[in-house]
């Protein structure tokens, strides 16, 4: 164990429990499920107002333009909130990447709306350890680390994009120009597990809508004549489930379409998502996919627009992350901490950033679980030990001048 500098100890008394716990209890209560705009721009104001008391820049940027396939086949734009991102430093030799969501996978129609204690220190609620949680721990962190004279190296940006839950198709080119030139990132998703594990390497994901067009026809007076598209969107995703393999999995996850029993069926929408573990594996699943709808289109006559694309690169363990994962390892025993890192199979921005050759550890956020259910809970202890985790990181790193 390293001994802590006065300083560091300074900055390590500072985040309030009550304070952060409070932050959560407001924040999720506001439905920021990311096709609710109105509470996602609530939410927006709220954390500008947060982020301002770090005295750097702070703006919110419009989202890019996302498309969507509906069931019918038609291609519409799907809107979404804005992103913040906060700027402090950038003249500073060290620069980090911060990154959050402050989206849910709640819409704003869900039953899943209020808080409650489960036990004592156990809060049951709608993002709090995913990841209104995770934000009040950066927050509370830099603010830590802040009063430390050695951070005036650091030079920092934060982003918290409102679209994570669904891929952040809105907000990946933003994150990539953020990432450019940074020394290391740090993602504020909760713990791998409950008890603090952290996500080591993670696969990619690709989300795809295959729209399939056929021809009517009468199902009894001339079948011959039609085109089934809802035959060839199952065909498809029988021979796609197919290229499942070692570090490859696929699965077909819905077909829209169809028509009443006496008519063949002239649409069809294939949703999939496939999630190769390596750079290859994503090559090589994307040139099987437009084979296979090649080959469909002409066993069953119709015609197929393939939409959507690999959204989450693969995310290996490289000597740099590891070296990444090493120092925050040892910043958790300086704090008593056991920190431990496993494989997992979520994606999430961590994989983005990555992709951009930047370290990352992107599970620095609370402990808890069940997140996605009506179950989700957040351990709140946990919220002032990860926040000195992450500070006592940025220390070491301006310390170190460094990894």
């Amino acid at each position: 164990m390293k001994p802590l500098s006065a300083s560091q100890q300074a900055a390590l008394e500072r985040p309030d429990p009550d304070r952060m716990l409070t932050q959560v209890q407001i924040w999720s209560e506001i439905n920021s499920g990311t096709g609710n705009l109105r509470g996602l721009a609530t939410t927006a104001s709220l954390l500008t107002d947060a982020f301002s008391s770090l005295h750097g820049d702070v703006q919110l940027f419009d989202p890019a333009p996302v498309e969507r396939v509906l069931p019918d086949g038609h291609i519409v734009d799907v809107e979404h909130g804005r992103h913040l991102v906060a700027t402090v430093r950038p003249e500073a030799p060290i620069q980090l990447l911060l990154t959050g969501h402050m989206d849910t996978v709640f819409a704003e129609d869900h039953s899943f709306q209020q808080l409650s204690w489960l036990d004592e220190g156990v809060l049951n609620g709608p993002g709090v350890a995913d990841m209104k949680g995770g934000i009040a721990v950066m927050l509370a962190a830099l603010s830590a680390a802040e009063t430390a004279p050695e951070f005036a190296s650091v030079g920092y940006q934060v982003i918290i994009n409102s679209d994570e839950e669904t891929g952040s198709a809105s907000s990946a080119d933003l994150i990539r120009r953020l990432a450019k030139g940074k020394l290391a990132a740090f993602t504020y998703e909760p713990s791998a597990l409950p008890d603090g594990t952290l996500a080591g390497a993670r696969p990619g994901s690709g989300n795809f809508s295959i729209i399939v067009k056929g021809r009517s026809a009468h199902a009894g007076r001339n079948p011959q004549d039609g085109r089934n598209a809802l035959l060839a969107a199952a065909d498809l995703a029988l021979r796609l489930k197919a290229l499942t393999r070692e570090g490859l999995t696929v699965n077909p996850a819905r077909i829209d379409g169809g028509s009443p029993n006496n008519v063949v069926p002239e649409n069809a929408v294939l949703r999939v998502n496939l999630r190769p573990h390596s750079p290859e594996l994503e090559r090589f699943a994307l040139a099987e996919i437009r084979a296979l709808i090649a080959a469909i289109e002409v066993e069953h006559g119709v015609a197929i627009h393939l939409h959507g694309g690999f959204n989450r690169p693969p995310k290996p363990l490289t000597p740099e992350a590891e070296q990444l994962f090493g120092l925050v390892k040892a910043c958790g025993e300086d704090l008593g901490l056991t920190i431990g890192w496993k494989s997992t199979g979520g994606v999430c921005d961590g994989n983005n950033i990555a992709a951009c050759g930047i370290p990352v550890v992107d599970t620095m956020g609370v402990r808890g679980g069940s997140i996605h259910s009506s179950n989700e809970y957040l351990i709140t202890e946990s919220l002032v030990e990860r926040a000195r985790l992450s500070a006592l990181t940025f220390l070491r790193i301006a310390e170190k001048g460094g990894l």
